[in-house]
């Protein structure tokens, strides 16, 4: 009989020892991938340009808790250092997210790292920015269009000063960036041969960049022989209208890009002529869409339409959103329309004035 008990005891013991060995393993798994199968990686490229923190980020996880309630979303922004998105890329991969949706600070450096992903069973969909490499699937705007609303703008906030003599300042996104390379084609393919490109330079996508080559710009040219300004996004344009304001000149054109709050203030105020509105929603919606799909094992062509070449060659399926050119005259049918901003947002008391005479008070 106590042969029995001790033997029973043993056997308790070896079970209780295996099951904690069990569950202490199940838990060391988890704390290094939290998130084996349904976590989804969101990787941005900078704080500066004001939509990706306010609009991007968010939209992006609302539309992936609605598709999937079990799906948890991991986000990380590069800080405008390509070293510092591949390591979070890296990062992510080895906590064990399935699907990476990543708008690359630099499309051609971020390519081994996509390679490596992919290598690692992960699906990546490149974001806003076609990134090179094997990705999944690409969601944007049809870039090129958006450089060709910029110069079409232009030339019509020019009017009958729209010459082959009028003089353009051009100062272009950063060259690690693909879209800058199809707004600069889009707006040249609009402006060259009715206006004269004068000065051209790349503005990085930092207004303070953007300020100093308006400042070469104007040494360059005087400041009476500039006839308007193409800037490829809101943030250059604000660095650039500083700057004409410095040098006491007003009443030129100023493009940009991304409807930013600022920038429908200086529209209204004047000091900014137009931007290009690429609404951030839909854009969000689909690249959860196609994240959830892939993640799922789903196919993703309903909703990437189309297909586009990447830069390292790659064929990719796309979905293209169209763009919308926004000036003084339909703030209100699309910013305002779409719920982007109130009214109220854009009439702060310095905008009063000024909003009234637009129609927006």
């Amino acid at each position: 009989m106590r042969r029995v008990v001790i033997g029973a005891t043993a056997v308790s013991m070896a079970l209780s020892i295996a099951a904690c060995g069990k569950a202490g393993d199940d838990k060391g798994k988890d704390s290094g991938s939290s998130s084996d199968s349904k976590s989804i990686g969101l990787l941005l490229p900078d704080n500066v340009t004001a939509r990706y923190e306010k609009f991007d980020k968010p939209y992006f996880e609302a539309k992936v808790k609605e598709l999937c309630s079990g799906c948890d979303v991991q986000y990380a922004n590069a800080a405008a250092d390509p070293a510092k998105q591949a390591q979070q890329m890296s990062s992510m991969v080895t906590k064990g997210v399935k699907v990476i949706v990543i708008s690359a600070q630099d499309s051609a450096a971020i390519k081994s790292s996509i390679q490596s992903a992919v290598d690692k069973g992960v699906k990546v969909v490149a974001y806003d920015r076609l990134a090179q490499g094997p990705v999944s699937a690409y969601v944007s705007f049809d870039n090129e269009k958006v450089g060709q609303l910029q110069g079409e703008a232009l030339l019509a906030a020019l009017g009958s000063k729209a010459t082959t003599k009028s003089k353009i300042v051009m100062i272009n996104g950063d060259d690690a960036d693909p879209n800058a390379a199809q707004f600069k084609a889009g707006a040249h393919k609009a402006l060259d041969g009715k206006v004269t490109i004068a000065y051209e330079q790349s503005g990085l996508w930092k207004d303070t960049v953007a300020a100093q080559k308006m400042s070469a710009a104007i040494t360059q040219l005087g400041a009476k022989n500039i006839a308007g300004v193409y800037s490829a996004n809101d943030g250059m344009a604000g660095g650039i209208a500083n700057t004409l304001k410095g040098a006491k000149i007003s009443g030129i054109p100023l493009t940009g890009q991304d409807a930013e709050l600022a920038a429908i203030q200086r529209i209204v105020a004047g000091t900014q002529s137009s931007t290009v509105y690429k609404a951030y929603k839909p854009e969000a919606d689909t690249a959860a869409e196609l994240a959830v799909n892939l993640l799922q094992g789903k196919d993703i062509k309903s909703l990437a339409d189309t297909t586009v070449t990447s830069g390292s060659g790659d064929k990719v399926q796309a979905k293209l959103l169209t763009p919308v050119s926004v000036t003084v005259d339909n703030i209100k049918d699309t910013v305002v329309k779409d719920g982007l901003y109130t009214v109220a947002d854009i009439c702060t008391a310095d905008y009063a004035a000024a909003c009234k005479k637009a129609g927006l008070s």
